[in-house]
């Protein structure tokens, strides 16, 4: 007999990260003479081991660990030992897979307001022109038509210098304000707003200003206002690793006033950079020489993004609801932990979320294990394990990588980050959902390729399908959904550029945003989206059925990727929330198919 669950609170209480002045139980069910708990801190060579006290069916230990990353598992005697096996059960080996354990400080809060809501991203080019009869300067230009396909061949020189724009602007995602609150989105995640030469504006000129194109302070602190007056706050993107070479920092085309490091060794920003030869060699993000990256030592640049009157505090303090940090994983600690005090310091309800494509718990960048959630660094990081994991669930029926995904998440993240994770289906960075789950192979197809190619007909059908499960699946586990605009009207869209085209207003597929509409609303409704547990009911042959509860109510999700029906036993009476029916002591799940039940 062997029994070890570190997701059961038997087993492990609390269970998932703890926090440094928790009471830790350990409870191991093993026919064994012994047990012997072996604890390893991260880059530490030696290990504790902590011996289980024998009682009846099972050994039992206590202690408190400090802030830190943990690795364990146990020691039965006679050279066996337990570690994380199949299903993230304990497994008796020889050579075990430890379990990890993650401690934060006692100290470490996350905002409790994003829990529970939905997101909305947007592209500010792409969403809505609120105001027309726009200009932009020579080395820019502006589309004459709304949905146009966004520039994506290189010019004459090789170069795809993303300068064209459609002039979504401030007032126009304030306009349609009332649009997003029809979705049930709670927050706004933007991408870069402030002056920049290309459109996507990551390539940062002045953090100091808004971009034109985009409208006046004004204009951005109405449509806070607006939207605070909605129940919506407003995440900004901060890109702090690099710049633009088109920027008041840098300057390499003398298009601004100041004097910037790339035209002079006396300017005042020569030292944010590293030039390795002066001035046209410098290291720049990925080599992309159009973004020059800061020296993230610099006391100045620091000061400048988390000092007093720095560009944190400035934002902030107009009452956005956080940041989210781009390539986070490229920023040092110590600047990470700047921005969080800047950002505390301002308003301690302000959220920061980070941009990690992996486990961000245990993430090594750069050789240095990263401590985003040990408390001084981050509130949150955007999912793109669950988003990986969601996808080859509904495209393969193979729920193995899910089932990973979430007992991982529950286990290693503290509860309020697990409830806070941005979780994204597609984002600017990927492919647009309905596309992914499309079934379209694009290996090796070039953009051009790609510019025409949609999903249509019986795929079109089979398309939506998947998305509706993929979607219901992001709603209701742990975390806070995130659209990205536009995929709530079935658009499409392959490889950047053209997964950032223009919101197709006046297009919608109307089957498509009563979908999300549907699921948005479930989730503001009960409270167990928000911060309840997570229970695994049934798993097997593509069909997947859980349930979400805390002490107001408990909501169980299933669905069926498989080709076979299912039929679910309960007692008593159940309601699917999709399409109102009732219930009672079975469900036949048929293929290709989902539901959300509550008790009546």
């Amino acid at each position: 007999m062997l029994y070890y669950n570190p997701l059961d609170e038997f087993c492990k209480n609390p269970t998932g990260a703890v926090k440094e002045s928790d009471t830790l139980t350990f409870r191991v069910k093993c026919d064994s003479f012994v047990c012997t708990l072996i604890l390893t801190k991260d880059g530490d060579d030696c290990s504790k081991h902590y011996e289980l006290i024998k009682k009846d069916g099972y050994f039992e230990g206590e202690l408190q660990v400090s802030v830190g990353l943990y690795w364990y598992y146990f020691d039965i005697g006679k050279g066996e030992f337990v570690g994380k096996g199949e299903n993230y059960l304990g497994e008796v080996s020889r050579y075990p897979q430890a379990f990890q354990l993650s401690v934060s400080s006692k100290d470490y809060k996350v905002p409790s307001w994003m829990k529970g809501g939905t997101m909305y991203q947007i592209f500010p080019d792409r969403f809505f022109r609120g105001e027309e009869n726009k200009s932009v300067p020579p080395e820019k230009i502006l589309h004459e038509n709304w949905g146009e396909t966004p520039i994506y061949k290189p010019n004459f020189a090789g170069q795809v210098l993303n300068n064209d724009f459609f002039g979504g602007d401030f007032k126009g995602i304030t306009e349609k304000l009332p649009y997003l609150k029809s979705l049930n989105v709670s927050v706004i995640y933007l991408n870069p707003i402030f002056k920049a030469y290309s459109n996507h504006r990551y390539d940062t000129g002045d953090y100091m200003s808004f971009d034109p194109l985009l409208g006046t302070e004004d204009d951005f602190k109405a449509l806070l206002q607006k939207a605070n007056e909605l129940g919506i706050k407003i995440i900004l993107d901060g890109v702090f690793n690099h710049s633009g070479d088109d920027s008041v920092y840098f300057n390499k085309y003398g298009r601004y006033d100041e004097l910037g490091a790339y035209q002079s060794e006396k300017s005042k920003y020569r030292k944010w950079f590293k030039f390795i030869k002066y001035p046209k060699e410098y290291e720049s993000w990925w080599g992309i020489k159009t973004l020059p990256s800061y020296d993230k030592n610099c006391k100045d640049y620091i000061d400048y993004i988390t000092g007093e009157n720095g560009v944190i505090e400035k934002y902030t303090k107009m009452g956005i609801g956080g940041w989210r940090l781009d390539v986070v994983d490229e920023l040092p600690a110590h600047l990470v932990k700047a921005i969080r005090k800047a950002v505390k310091k301002v308003n301690k309800n302000a959220i920061i979320i980070g941009e990690v494509w992996e486990d961000a718990s245990n993430k090594v960048a750069y050789g240095k294990r990263r401590e985003y959630f040990l408390g001084g660094e981050l509130d949150s990081v955007m999912n793109y394990p669950l988003k990986n994991a969601i996808l080859a669930y509904v495209t393969t029926g193979n729920l193995d990588e899910l089932r990973q995904v979430i007992f991982e998440q529950i286990d290693h993240y503290p509860k309020d980050v697990l409830d806070s994770l941005m979780n994204i289906i597609s984002t600017h960075d990927t492919f647009r959902i309905l596309s992914a789950v499309s079934g379209i192979n694009t290996a090796g197809l070039s953009k051009q390729s790609m510019e025409n190619l949609t999903v249509s007909g019986d795929a079109l059908k089979k398309a939506k399908e998947k998305v509706k499960m993929a979607t219901l699946l992001q709603f209701t586990l742990c975390g806070v959904p995130s659209i990205y605009y536009g995929d709530e009207i079935g658009m499409q869209g392959f490889k950047d550029p053209l997964n950032r085209r223009c919101f197709a207003w006046g297009n919608e597929d109307t089957e498509m945003l009563e979908w999300y509409r549907t699921i948005s609303k479930i989730r503001a409704t009960y409270s167990a989206f928000e911060d309840g547990k997570f229970k695994e009911i049934y798993a097997k042959g593509g069909a997947f059925v859980f349930s979400r509860y805390n002490e107001k109510c408990e909501v169980a999700v299933a669905v069926n990727v498989g080709d076979k029906q299912k039929n679910m036993s309960f007692d008593g009476t159940l309601i699917n929330l999709i399409d109102g029916t009732e219930h009672e002591e079975h469900f036949m799940l048929e293929p290709h198919s989902f539901g959300v039940f509550i008790k009546k």
